[in-house]
């Protein structure tokens, strides 16, 4: 993930940046007495995946259970390209991605749940939906593969998003939180009987600074400081809850906060007061920092390096400009990956899980380059003590890339338009292959 900053943005960092009034954070305080042992079993091998990325509507316009997201209605607004009702047919065609998983010899795979579609109107839930969700963690848990639950993506339900007010919007909705709380316990217990393992929130920490700050996701809301803090304090106050929750349905299971984690790098010369790196430093750490001690493992989603200075946020490449550049324009750093692995670990001392880490390019070649030497990058973190419990690759299909649309190519697999069947491309055989031949890393 990156905060794709525009101009006028960039010179308010510039303006503000001069005089430097953006501090670390501060070091983590770690919960005093013994860590908790948190049993995993063999190396989780896994793809990551998102609902709204991947799940096509799979119901008509008229029906009651019929549901749009915010970023349908964002797209509606023209503020993003719009991702249209089919993704990647995950929805009607579950049976095809648990095919191939199993081709590929993944043994964890994480999808999302659409709040939308559990609750397309407030206090209205579609049961039959909620079973379908129970239905594929079932199917997979028959096919060998252990499911792990993310329960929000980024999404939120129409009804929680407001055009006019957007101050009113997602976290800042003023029914938010208790809503949450009646979603999750809903959902919890119907999968509990067949998942041990949830994600409460994917990357709150990049939706957060983009969508309250940055102005590019819902709500859209640009250079709003106050409104950025208050929608932190809210989606930390909304993990803890499901964090809750989750530990109370089941007494073994393992709560999971996902994080995109970039290696920023401190320029001295573009940022002399350090204001952008601090902030993007706080960008990483903030909401993990309030969540931390709730949480059983700290997934980690990394996928660049980048200097952390107004000019390259201005001035940012777009597109595979050479061979150590993806479709998203991003630096590819592996040993990036290994330097985040080790301060992740330093600061919190928790199991580490891989949950995300994958390259969106053309070339099938460079994406199992990329790979290669992202797991080789991770097991270097193993042998020097990160307890490293997982690795999951980003992501089993080509599908939308939220604001980019359907820009770029992440997928394992891409989906044949006729058959629906997802087809191994050269990475998803080189992984599978992998796997095969390391089931230790």
């Amino acid at each position: 993930m990156n905060i794709p900053t525009r101009p006028a943005l960039g010179a308010l960092f510039f303006l503000i940046g001069m005089a430097g009034c953006v501090t670390a954070p501060k070091p983590y305080q770690r919960p005093d007495g013994p860590a908790k042992d948190v049993r995993t079993g063999p190396f989780w091998w896994g793809a990551s995946t998102a609902s709204f990325q991947n799940e096509d509507r799979g119901i008509a316009k008229d029906s009651p259970y019929y549901f749009k997201t915010d970023w349908d209605v964002f797209a509606e607004e023209g503020r993003i390209p719009p991702r249209g009702d089919d993704a990647t047919f995950s929805w009607t065609y579950f049976d095809k991605d648990v095919e191939v998983l199993k081709k590929i010899g993944v043994n964890h795979y994480r999808f999302g749940i659409e709040w939308g579609r559990v609750e397309p109107k407030p206090g209205v839930f579609n049961e039959a939906a909620i079973r379908q969700y129970a239905a594929m963690a079932r199917k997979l848990k028959a096919a060998g593969i252990e499911p792990v639950v993310t329960l929000w993506h980024f999404t939120f339900p129409d009804w929680l998003y407001d055009s006019k007010h957007k101050n009113r919007s997602d976290f800042l909705h003023p029914d938010v939180e208790a809503a949450w709380r009646v979603y999750v316990e809903k959902m919890v217990a119907a999968l509990s009987p067949f998942v041990r393992v949830y994600v409460p929130q994917n990357e709150p920490n990049g939706d957060l600074y983009i969508g309250y700050f940055g102005g590019h996701w819902p709500p859209g809301l640009l250079m709003t400081p106050f409104a950025l803090k208050k929608a932190t304090k809210t989606c930390a106050a909304m993990f803890r809850d499901a964090a809750g929750i989750i530990h109370r349905a089941r007494r073994d299971a393992i709560v999971i906060g996902i994080y995109s984690i970039p290696n920023w790098r401190r320029n001295f010369l573009q940022d002399p007061t350090g204001f952008v790196y601090n902030m993007m430093m706080r960008q990483n750490f903030d909401h993990l920092d309030q969540v931390a001690d709730t949480m059983d493992m700290v997934g980690v989603n990394y996928y660049y390096s980048q200097d952390a200075s107004v000019t390259r946020f201005i001035f940012r490449p777009y597109g595979e400009q050479n061979s150590n550049s993806t479709q998203n324009g991003w630096e590819i750093a592996p040993e990036g990956f290994y330097t985040v692995l080790k301060a992740v670990q330093n600061r919190y001392g928790k199991p580490i899980l891989v949950t995300e880490n994958g390259i969106g390019t053309q070339s099938e070649q460079k994406k199992i380059r990329y790979f290669r030497e992202h797991v080789n990058q991770m097991r270097r973190a193993l042998a020097d003590g990160v307890d490293i419990r997982g690795y999951f690759a980003w992501t089993l299909s080509d599908n939308y890339e939220w604001a980019e649309g359907y820009a770029a190519n992440f997928g394992l697999t891409h989906v044949d338009p006729k058959t629906k069947d997802r087809v191994l491309e050269p990475a998803g055989d080189w992984f599978r292959n992998f796997i095969r031949a390391n089931p230790t890393p």
